[in-house]
């Protein structure tokens, strides 16, 4: 397997490269790697997303429903 290891600008390693190909054959060796990647989201979901967000700022301003504190929103991120 041939990885790059990624340094920052102090030369600590934070990170590491796969080639696809290889990633690929791990994924198939072990199938709960295919968990950890990240699927971009599409544009219909980042608006549907701010949608319902909108709609809960509303609900928050006629006091139906009570806000989140700032720190447990930011831990759903």
């Amino acid at each position: 397997m041939r990885l790059q290891v990624i340094l920052d600008s102090k030369g600590k390693a934070t990170g590491v490269y796969i080639p696809i190909k290889e990633w690929k054959a791990l994924k198939k060796q072990y199938r709960d790697l295919e968990d950890l990647e990240y699927d971009e989201p599409t544009k219909e979901q980042i608006l549907q997303e701010l949608k319902e967000a909108v709609q809960e700022l509303k609900l928050i301003e006629q006091g139906k429903i009570k806000a989140r504190a700032a720190k447990e929103l930011l831990n759903e991120l």
